[in-house]
């Protein structure tokens, strides 16, 4: 369309409007007092958006959020509603009518982007803003995390507007696909771990200060960032790893155990009379539990090649490492001194070797009732 054509519409346009203006004066009056009264009326309720967004506690709640986008309504988008709602009662010429219908989806398009804007921004605030998170790394991404849901909602909302100018967006569609997928191929290590970053956020599989297992590594979280996680580990050292590679791994949130499980074996001697291994389990039900922890269970495991061997499970009243430790050990000096003063021996692996003489009998010292051939018989 060049700019004659331009100038033909809009001289148009404005000769459609005087004649309608002339004709129907008194429809088009009602039809801007309904339009004021519309207007004031949903200026009035954006009014209550940032009401909404104070009363909320501390305002970071998600009626906080919906408060900032209703505060975020534009005055165009207010009026174009409300001279779409009263056009067809003031019989307005079909180029007035269509022109208010184009303003009309235009600032709708637009406003929409807005809301969601907000709404998404605000999710992802409600989420960094928490206590867990504050002043965290990824506040200072949330400048990066703004400018891409911008850039994508406003993208959205201008493909339609301009679908609706009969524009044939296919072509840009297309080019903003390419382009995407390019930067999306150059920057996927960054993008990868971007997005790792927004899942734990999300997802919380932890949080700062939380103590962490996973592969052969044990600390506690330190920083969460846009791109790794810091790990305190257990001998002080700083670990750090990729955001994505570390949710690819099976994580042990040790902080979210309500206790630690403790496991000893302790082997008693074959003399042992099998009375007191009957009663062996209920002995370190009493031992464990005097001691301050759980006791879990206890039974015989395996016959050793020194020792008949008992499995004793119990677990600690914290999920504290330093409480299960300090407990463990309390625990085990316990069982060995009701051991002792049961006379329930702890044999230790023992050995007993046999001289043999050229034809193969034994040689002193042995004992004198065993007299043993080379056979094996007496």
């Amino acid at each position: 369309m060049d700019a004659g054509e331009v100038g033909d519409h809009a001289s148009e346009l404005v000769r459609s409007s005087v004649d309608w203006a002339s004709a129907y004066w008194l429809q088009i009056a009602i039809a801007i007092g309904i339009g004021a009264v519309i207007s004031l009326s949903l200026i009035w309720l954006r009014s209550l958006g940032p009401r909404l967004a104070r009363r909320s506690a501390s305002g970071k709640g998600w009626a906080a959020i919906l408060g900032r986008a209703i505060a975020r309504t534009g005055t165009f988008f207010i009026v174009m509603l409300s001279a779409r709602l009263v056009a067809g009662y003031a019989g307005a010429p079909p180029n007035v009518a269509t022109t208010i219908g184009f303003l009309f989806t235009v600032s709708v398009v637009f406003q929409a982007a807005v809301w969601a804007r907000e709404l998404i921004l605000g999710a992802i605030e409600h989420r960094t803003r928490s206590q867990h998170y504050a002043g965290e790394a990824l506040m200072s991404a949330m400048g990066l995390i703004r400018l891409l849901v911008t850039f994508a909602v406003f993208a959205i909302a201008l493909v339609v507007v301009l679908d609706n100018l009969g524009v044939n967006v296919t072509g840009l569609v297309a080019g903003l696909g390419v382009g995407g997928i390019a930067i999306g191929l150059a920057a996927q290590g960054i993008f990868a771990d971007l997005f790792a970053a927004l899942a734990i956020i999300f997802d919380r599989p932890f949080r700062r200060g939380d103590a962490v297992s996973y592969d052969q590594t044990s600390g506690t979280v330190e920083e969460i960032g846009l791109k790794s996680t810091r790990v305190r580990g257990v001998n002080g050292e700083e670990r750090i790893i990729s955001n994505k590679q570390l949710l690819d791994k099976e994580i042990q949130n040790n902080t979210r155990r309500e206790r630690r499980r403790i496991k000893f074996t302790l082997g008693l001697a074959y003399e042992t009379p099998v009375e007191k291994l009957d009663a062996f389990p209920a002995m370190m039900k009493e031992t464990i539990e005097a001691s301050g922890m759980v006791f879990v269970r206890c039974g015989l495991l395996q016959f050793g090649a020194s020792s008949l061997d008992f499995d004793i499970e119990f677990d600690s009243n914290s999920p504290d490492f330093q409480t299960a430790f300090d407990g463990r050990h309390k625990t085990g000096i316990a069982i060995l001194k009701r051991c002792n003063d049961e006379g329930l021996v702890i044999p230790y692996p023992t050995q007993t070797t046999y001289t043999a003489a050229p034809d193969g009998r034994l040689v002193m010292p042995y004992s004198e009732h065993l007299h043993l051939s080379p056979t094996g018989g007496e």
